[in-house]
């Protein structure tokens, strides 16, 4: 049996990590951005400035598994720190869909998964976090301690008041291995309706969904489990959101379920073809992955090299990956204006908790804590005639009339008047006198609307 605490790395080497980087912020003339090797932000920057180097604040600190935390430096990967947790029967008790998130970009930007109606995003299970401020010093926030203005500032504030450089998460009891069941629904209100019932019921321990068409809803409840009859293998040459319209119940071991959708980047590898049999084959196991299709997916986009062949043949397509969170009462009525109006399929579907201790405890994402939200996650390129960023735009209006959010890891393109109603202005403002006096960072705005 491992003991109370077991150290997985030391201490001392984060430490040393920690001084570097502050003498490196100090010494930064004026606008700095990480200098980090992966991201899954789909909006890029036109004017970077100064890198920091935090290629190596990557490492699990400490486990302790009797009070079910992990301590985690804020550029580790969800892969790196689920694999030091497995086998102490723990996992964190929000992990994104995909490998390559990082757990710093998780709670500076936002995330959820199938267990976030039981809770939350994963920044609601943060206990504490190392944050390096502009001026060059870092400073240990908590709930309760004097810098509790921005451990809860933090979360959607995508680096613009201070960078995580340590976090310590929950962690949740697993076991060995996840018994699934899909459930099909043609009517979306009825589809709805039984996501809340399951919600309100927490009787298993991850809810999701996935729409096909406006008559095939899929809903999936997962449930752990001590023995299987089987397990499904989506690692390689077999599909996962596929199987969801060909089965009726499947059992995956618990490492398999959490990246069930990370082999075809959820659906998304069909852009590089890799949903073919010989493509597969050709590109092996090692390279099914969101590491590497983000990897093509960026350097495509620095390159526009999909952008300039589109302009030769005179053809424009627009590309839609976003996230929104909107009340469960106006799901039924926002995936309509999605089927009519912006046609793109399947739908990630997925229930989430707002924050049980009001709206202003994460005020840069403030949801109804009375409210289930449905996250609706719609991510691929449409052919249009319209103008540039159309569609965008309004899903940015549809998810306003129905009183949602959107998560801003994409593009985004309210005026500033706007945004700032939906993102806490006034206490951002705040924050960003009190840590960021010198405006060393650019604000939120000019990050994720103007992409400076």
């Amino acid at each position: 049996m491992p003991s109370p605490r077991v150290k997985v790395s030391h201490m001392s080497r984060y430490q040393k990590k920690k001084e570097r980087l502050e003498r490196q912020m100090r010494d930064a003339p004026s606008s700095v951005h990480l200098d980090k090797s992966t991201s899954n932000l789909f909006r890029i920057r036109t004017n970077a400035g100064q890198c920091l180097d935090v290629h190596d604040f990557n490492e699990v600190i400490s486990i302790d598994p009797n009070k079910k935390w992990v301590e985690v430096e804020g550029m580790t990967t969800y892969e790196k720190l689920v694999d030091a947790t497995l086998p102490y029967g723990l996992m964190p008790s929000v992990v994104p869909e995909l490998k390559s998130i990082t757990v710093g970009g998780a709670v500076s930007g936002t995330g959820l998964e199938s267990s976030s109606f039981r809770f939350g995003f994963v920044h609601e299970t943060v206990l504490e976090m190392d944050i390096l401020l502009p001026k060059g010093n870092v400073i240990t926030c908590t709930p309760e301690n004097e810098y509790r203005d921005l451990f809860f500032g933090i979360p959607n504030s995508y680096g613009t008041l201070g960078y995580i450089l340590r976090l310590k998460i929950k962690t949740t009891p697993i076991k060995p291995y996840v018994h699934l069941v899909h459930r099909r629904f043609s009517t979306t209100s009825v589809y709805f309706e039984a996501m809340k019932k399951e919600s309100e019921k927490k009787a298993v321990d991850f809810i999701e969904g996935i729409v096909f068409s406006p008559d095939t809803n899929v809903l999936t409840l997962s449930t752990f489990c001590d023995e299987v009859p089987y397990t499904s293998d989506y690692t390689y040459m077999n599909i996962y959101y596929r199987s969801v319209l060909a089965r009726n119940e499947d059992y995956l071991t618990v490492r398999d379920y959490i990246w069930r959708f990370d082999t075809d980047w959820f659906w998304r590898s069909d852009l590089f073809y890799a949903q073919n049999p010989l493509v597969r084959l050709l590109l092996g196991r090692k390279r099914l992955n969101s590491v590497f299709f983000t990897k093509i997916f960026r350097w495509n986009s620095r390159l526009k090299i999909t952008e300039r062949i589109n302009q030769f043949f005179g053809v424009h397509k627009e590309q839609i990956v976003q996230d929104v969170e909107v009340p469960i009462q106006h799901a039924p009525a926002f995936l309509t204006f999605l089927h009519g109006e912006i046609n793109i399929l399947p739908i990630m579907i997925g229930p989430v908790i707002g924050s049980p201790v009001g709206i202003a405890r994460f005020p840069l994402f403030p949801l109804d804590p009375k409210t289930l939200y449905i996250n609706i996650g719609f991510y691929g390129i449409r052919r249009t005639d319209y103008p540039e960023w159309h569609l965008n735009k309004l899903v940015e209006k549809k998810v306003l009339e129905l009183h949602g959010v959107k998560m801003l890891y994409s593009n985004s393109f309210y005026d500033q008047e706007t945004f700032w109603r939906l993102y806490g202005e006034d206490t951002y403002k705040i924050l960003k006198q009190k840590y960021d006096p010198t405006g060393k960072l650019v604000d939120l705005y000019a990050k994720c609307v103007k992409r400076l």
